[in-house]
């Protein structure tokens, strides 16, 4: 492998040759660097580390202000939007820093790619299939962490000059910041950069040309040139893009609590009279729905949504594979549309907390986490109380 600063020579049989340039997405640096390697290497392909959802927001970036929330609510993708959004975010306010637009390289490499007709190719995953697939692989036990690091990313201040961002594209650092997030969290590692290295590095061999240029982030060249240069055999991208479903196992335990409980409850009836079977009932309801009306009302949610928390929660509690979140969230959204200049603010007030409860999109956020909690609270609560009935 020849390499001369951020861009990686790597030959191919048959004398093709895959002149990787490895960037940061916030970098005036590298999209400089992106340009100047493209007129000069005037390649026959150009790959570049998207994928359709997200060239399309590069092209259109006030797309996304026109999301139709109650859709993405009904389709329960509101969670990854979140994520989405809080990832996206932060990596803008970095870029307000270096005043340079994240994924402003990429854009170029695109820009310059049409203006020479050189066919492009988009050899990223789609965001939602990481994202998903990042949740999937999470142990349900360390899911709250995860969580944790992402909301914590919110209070993060750290501000990022050129010259910090130009070590942190030096290999060794970057691969040592890699290995030490590894630790933390390798499930995550392993969807966000391993099988992305994989994803991309089969999507820019299989690019046509003789001599392809492949724009991609400084945290992937790596994985990819071992791949290349090693010609590793690499799993199929539909294998890469599978959802991990939930495993029998997981749902006879999912749904062996509700079941439980509601037959615990029965047997009470039977062993104490119907006026005890209803008395702990009346406490399941209330405690649940309790806890998830608290949740609401803390989110700032519509008097309709605090409502449709007491009458949804004692249900929703009972069904493994839906929560109270989607009704409440649902609900404030038909009830507080957002307006378009909150759309417009999205970005700016998701980073700072006063903000929250003010933008209409972050309350229904609000309205869709903040009940969840004291819910599961009321549930073991409701739980303990039928365990003292026996």
């Amino acid at each position: 492998m020849n390499t001369c600063s951020d861009i990686y020579q790597l030959a191919l049989p048959e004398n093709r040759e895959i002149i990787l340039v490895g960037t940061a997405h916030i970098s005036q640096e590298s999209k400089d660097l992106v340009r100047k390697t493209i007129e000069e290497e005037a390649p026959d392909t150009v790959c570049v580390e998207l994928d359709e959802g997200r060239m399309k927001s590069l092209e259109e970036p006030d797309r996304w202000k026109n999301l139709d929330l109650k859709a993405i609510i009904r389709q329960k993708q509101l969670g990854t939007l979140v994520a989405n959004l809080v990832l996206g975010s932060y990596q803008k306010r970095m870029g307000d820093q270096t005043g340079v637009r994240p994924g402003a390289e990429l854009q170029e490499a695109v820009q310059i790619a049409k203006e020479k007709n050189i066919p492009i190719v988009l050899a990223d995953r789609q965001i939602k299939i990481t994202l998903r697939r990042t949740w999937s692989y999470t142990p349900w036990y360390r899911k709250f962490a995860l969580l944790g690091a992402l909301i914590g990313s919110i209070f993060d201040k750290t501000e990022v000059s050129e010259e910090e961002l130009r070590k942190i594209k030096e290999q060794d650092s970057l691969n040592a910041m890699m290995a030490e997030f590894g630790k933390t969290f390798p499930e995550v590692k392993k969807v966000l950069i391993d099988e992305r290295d994989q994803f991309l590095a089969s999507r820019i061999i299989n690019a046509p040309g003789q001599k392809v240029v492949a724009v991609v982030g400084a945290g992937h060249v790596k994985g990819i040139s071992e791949i290349i240069e090693k010609n590793m055999e690499l799993p199929s991208e539909d294998s890469l893009s599978e959802i991990k479903k939930a495993s029998l196992t997981f749902k006879i335990l999912a749904w062996s609590v509700p079941v439980a409980i509601v037959a615990a409850i029965v047997a009470i009836g039977f062993n104490s009279g119907i006026a005890k079977a209803g008395e702990l009932s009346l406490h399941w309801a209330m405690l649940t729905g309790g806890g998830a009306m608290l949740g609401t009302i803390i989110a700032g949610g519509h008097p309709l949504t605090v409502l449709i928390a007491l009458l949804t929660a004692p249900f929703t509690t009972l069904i493994p594979m839906i929560g109270v979140g989607f009704f409440t969230a649902l609900t404030q959204v038909y009830m507080r549309p957002p307006r378009v200049q909150e759309m417009e603010t999205l970005n700016d007030d998701i980073w700072k907390v006063r903000r929250w409860w003010k933008n209409r999109v972050t309350r229904v956020f609000l309205c869709f986490l903040l009940p969840g909690l004291p819910t599961v609270i009321g549930k073991v609560l409701a739980i303990l109380k039928i365990y003292q009935a026996f």
